[in-house]
């Protein structure tokens, strides 16, 4: 039947064919008897598709039916295409009705009428292992789509929810190209296990360990982790899927407590094939400069006059650069009849603002799909993509103190000093713990090449109507080596140089089976699903290190060759992590009528991080929904079009703790040694490092969710209310062992629990749709209330605070009946007639000492909020998003360390702290005067396009010229260089929250891009 209906097309075509070539050949009135020319001469028709409402429809296909000739809509739904004045059209796009018409003139217009009228309700949303129609969601579920996050310059796949998703809280630890993010969904549940969703890329759960190589410590303290997800491409994700409530990520059980992401890369779309080339250069700043003192006001301020060095500089314009990005991203997609296919090529090249810093990423995916057999029984399909990473870092270290960190160096050296002393070298300071923040760029070098392969083979077999199996096998491989070299030095940090190389090799291997099924009872609609799932997780390291190394630009650097000189110090040492989970899991989707909604799951997770009694956990979940707008009493309303009310309750887990804490680990050492023979030779005697704990279970979060979903006055005005309450119970903590214990702490579970509860709201309108102009804006926004109950110690403390004086002392505290990582310092009252700080005293003993020390509330906002707009007016194209939030609070620890005591030590202060009065002779205290308000409104990103509709040119589609600009500018009473920030100043593995260290800078970018599409 194939040969016949191909041969009966090939037939109708002849007599076409024979005229094409004839009229070419001779003259039109030789052939007036058997033809007529002016209905079957081809001439080139043009027109325009659009929808019921008059909008443009790009990709819409267009076909000549007696010749098989297609074309394909541009941007604003223009087509050009050879046919015939008498010829049929086929007009035809996805979600439409196909329409048919014949021509009567060479410019027509087409106006399609959707096969049902969309709603939101009707969109497809993924969910674990599978998707869902939004009508049948009874979780608590947000989605972004590729046109959501079109603008700005973002390097991972994290940065572009911010200010989308409600209760989706995105903090950059460092502004470092590539650098970590901290993402929490609904606040903090946990002290010590974290906070991070779980992410799941096209179907495959990564791990939230490092990838790259961890910095070492060559005397200028760690630097911060790298962000595991910048090796994405963004450009190549077609969605974004956010499961917020425990109905939703239970199904992920044991890594679900803190949220699940799913991320889908893009796919071959129906239509012709499609080649796009994105690209575009970035110019960025540093987001604003600290009020520092210049020059002449340091002189005037009554310094010791050997303080005043005859110069005038501005350290920050010393360090900081106005960098360069650019980035080139070609992609190719296609889909037939059986398969699709999406192929992609990228370069990313960003230089950071300070110097010496810069983040190079080349990234390749190759994303097939193709079924089989008798009506697509069988589908395979791949998912690939590798990168490469180059990543230049300088020494910014948060654990380095005051003397490690260049920023700090930068902010605090002297504004009358020259960056190069007579002879054109470095001006040394001949200062212990602060240098030259130029002479310390330029003999730190640091340099991370991290290499990364992400793909998954799945399967799905139709064994019956309805019923399908999948087979998933991932793997996930990453090889990183770090090659970090300090110099020989006049500083009196490793001033005999040192070279330290570090490698990490990880790997994650996945394989899930499992099944579907899909059926209806008269108007009982199920969906059944069950299955098996096995992940193993193993990481090596290994480094070695040389010290007193040549000297700079002597001979052959280190990391080239580094048995040149130096003396091996870390002779080969590594280590092994190795963990397994294995999981069962099962959910049932029911649906009765399409107005009653019933969605039940169960997994029972075990790891092997867990002791031998708890080998597994079992997280259950049950949602409920009524579709309300579906009722007979409903269905004519004009003000309602949707209607949804749903609640769910659930568990979920949290395994992020360390390996092997169940089990003992003990180590010969000389303390705890002793004399066996005569001869007085102490042998190392057997020292208990840890605690057995058999009995240790993951921590559990308890969620209940409440919510509504609408759509008023013909889908004008959209969105969704939650309500949620999360409880985090038997949280893992290493405290005090009991006595006679083996060591001084056990890992184990406590009976606390971590309270978050609060409100969430997306709304969204269309307020404008017509032929000419769209105009399409929503806002987003949640609380949070966060509490601490039931803590079985008095406090737990963390966040330690750098600077002079101030070993050891901490500013968060974790205490029942307060936020998580709430601050504890002095109360700051003001200064004195001397210009003394006056602190409280709260016990009123007439002394300030620890006694003194306050409460203070945290920095988890109570309200973060977004504003997205988005309008298209004819071929220009405008866009803009805003990000906020209220009720926060950062300890300013940079201005800490830039106290009003610096002036009487030939260093720099910020101009606030002399204006107050305050005397010099001050020493530092952790206190609220160093406490700020981290609340703020930005303008996150902003975008202005237009597309040229290349009309002349048959192989070129379209032309979309942009400008884009980031964080634009942000209003905050914040002090420090930007109030969304954390820097991880952890103590014994318990978050620390709100401490702002000389965190790298956020920039200020502007962007210039096209994107064209063959």
């Amino acid at each position: 039947m194939y040969h016949k209906i191909n041969f009966f097309k090939f037939k109708k075509l002849i007599p076409i064919a024979l005229i094409f070539l004839v009229a070419n050949q001779a003259q039109a009135e030789e052939f007036s008897v058997n033809y007529s020319v002016s209905s079957q001469v081809n001439e080139t028709i043009t027109g325009t598709v659009t929808d019921q409402d008059g909008s443009k429809i790009e990709g819409a296909k267009v076909t000549v039916l007696e010749t098989g000739a297609t074309a394909m809509t541009d941007a604003s739904g223009n087509f050009s295409i050879s046919a015939s004045i008498g010829q049929t059209l086929s007009i035809s796009y996805d979600g439409y009705g196909s329409q048919t018409m014949k021509i009567s003139s060479t410019s027509i217009s087409v106006s399609l009428k959707s096969k049902k009228e969309a709603t939101s309700i009707e969109e497809v949303t993924l969910v674990g292992y599978g998707s869902q129609k939004k009508s049948d969601l009874t979780g608590a579920i947000s989605q972004l789509k590729a046109e959501n996050f079109k603008e700005g310059m973002n390097i991972s796949v994290d940065n572009l929810m911010q200010g989308k998703v409600a209760g989706v809280r995105i903090v950059q630890t460092s502004g470092e190209p590539g650098a970590g993010v901290n993402v929490s969904i609904r606040g903090i549940g946990s002290i010590r296990s974290g906070s991070t969703p779980l992410f799941v890329v096209d179907g495959v759960p990564l791990s939230n360990d490092a990838v790259s190589a961890q910095s070492p410590n060559v005397g200028l303290g760690n630097t911060s982790a790298k962000n595991p997800l910048n090796f994405l491409n963004t450009s190549d994700i077609e969605s974004i899927t956010v499961l917020k409530d425990a109905s939703a990520a239970a199904i992920y059980g044991a890594r679900g407590s803190n949220g699940v992401v799913l991320v889908t890369t893009k796919r071959g779309k129906k239509g012709e094939p499609m080649f796009t080339y994105d690209t575009y250069l970035g110019f960025s700043s540093v987001i604003k400069k600290l009020d520092l003192m210049a020059a002449d006001e340091y002189r005037a301020a009554g310094i010791n006059k050997l303080y005043d060095h005859g110069g005038n500089t501005d350290w920050q314009d010393e360090i900081y650069r106005n960098a360069v990005s650019s980035n080139h991203s070609v992609s190719f997609s296609r889909s037939t009849d059986t398969g699709n296919y999406f192929a992609s090529l990228s370069h990313l090249d960003q230089d950071g603002i300070v110097l010496n810093s810069g983040f190079k990423r080349t990234t390749a995916r190759l994303n097939a799909e193709e079924s089989f057999f008798d009506n697509k029984r069988l589908k395979i399909k791949l998912n690939l993509t590798a990168s490469d990473i180059k990543e230049t870092g300088i020494p910014n270290g948060g654990n380095a103190g005051s003397d490690g960190q260049v920023i700090i160096h930068a902010l605090m050296a002297n504004p009358t000093r020259s960056v190069y002393d007579e002879t054109g070298g470095y001006t040394n300071f001949n200062m212990n713990a602060h240098y030259n923040p130029l002479y310390l760029l330029s003999i730190y070098n640091d340099k991370t090449n991290t290499f990364r392969v992400l793909g998954n083979t799945e399967a799905t077999l139709r064994i019956l109507p309805g019923l399908n199996y999948k087979f998933n096998l991932g793997i996930d491989k990453t090889m990183s080596e770090r090659n970090t070299t300090i110099y020989p030095n006049v500083t009196d940090r490793t001033p005999k140089g040192m070279y330290v190389q570090a490698n990490l090799d990880s790997y994650n291997v996945l394989l899930e089976h499992y099944l579907t099924y899909d059926f209806n009872l008269n108007r009982h609609n199920f969906n059944v699903l069950g299955g098996f799932s096995y992940q193993k997780f193993k990481s090596t390291g290994t480094y070695f290190g040389v010290k007193d190394i040549a000297a700079q630009g002597a001979g052959i650097a280190p990391e080239l060759n580094p048995g040149y000189s130096g003396t091996a110090f870390v002779p080969g040492a590594g280590y092994a992590q190795e963990n397994e989970l294995q999981s069962y899991f099962g959910r049932v989707n029911y649906n009765f009528d399409k107005k009653y909604l019933l969605t039940a799951s169960l997994r029972a997770d075990g790891s092997t991080r867990f002791g031998k009694n708890n080998k597994y956990g079992y997280f259950p979940s049950v949602a409920v929904g009524w579709t309300v707008s579906n009722e007979n009493f409903l269905k004519d309303s004009q003000l309602i079009n949707e209607l949804k009310l749903r609640g769910s309750w659930g568990q979920t887990g949290n395994q992020e703790v360390p390996n092997k804490i169940t089990q003992a680990s003990s180590s010969l050492t000389q303390a705890a040694g002793y004399y066996l023979y005569d001869n007085l030779n102490l042998i190392n005697g057997v020292s208990i490092n840890r605690t057995v704990n058999p009995d240790l279970k993951w921590e559990v979060v308890e969620q209940t969710n409440i919510g509504a979903d609408f759509s008023l006055l013909k889908n004008k005005l959209y969105g969704s209310l939650e309500y949620y309450h999360k409880t985090t119970k038997d949280p893992i903590l290493n405290i005090p062992s009991r006595p006679l214990s083996p060591t001084s702490t056990v890992w184990k579970n406590v009976d606390a629990k971590i309270v978050n509860k609060g409100f969430e709201f997306s709304l969204g309108s269309e307020i404008i749709k017509n032929e000419n102009f769209t105009w399409n804006f929503d806002v987003n926004g949640a609380t949070v209330n966060n509490v601490v109950k039931d803590l079985p110690v008095s406090a737990i403390y963390s966040g330690e605070v750098s600077g002079p004086g101030l070993s050891g002392v901490t500013a968060n505290i974790y205490k029942n009946g307060y936020e998580a990582g709430s601050f504890y310092m002095y109360n700051y009252l003001g200064v004195d007639a001397n210009g003394k700080y006056i602190y409280e005293d709260i016990n009123a003993d007439g002394r300030i000492d620890q006694n003194d020390r306050k409460i203070f509330e945290g920095a988890i906002p109570n309200f973060t909020f977004g504003i997205n707009s988005y309008m298209k007016y004819k071929k220009f194209d405008f866009a803009f998003s805003f990000i906020g939030q209220t009720g926060g609070y950062l300890v300013n620890n940079t201005a800490l360390d830039l106290n009003i005591n610096n002036l009487a030590s030939d260093r720099n202060v910020l101009k606030n702290f002399y204006d107050s009065g305050a005397n010099f002779t001050n020493q530092p205290q952790l206190s609220s005067l160093y406490l700020e308000k981290s609340d703020f409104l930005r303008l996150n990103n902003v975008r202005l396009g237009y597309t040229f509709d290349i009309n002349q040119l048959k192989f070129l589609r379209s032309i979309n010229l942009y400008v884009s600009a980031q964080n634009l500018f942000t209003i905050t009473s914040y002090t420090g260089y930007d109030p969304l920030v954390d820097t991880n100043k952890q103590v014994g593995g318990n978050q620390s929250l709100g401490i702002d260290y000389t965190t790298y800078p956020s920039a200020k970018t502007f962007i210039l891009g096209a994107t064209v599409k063959f």
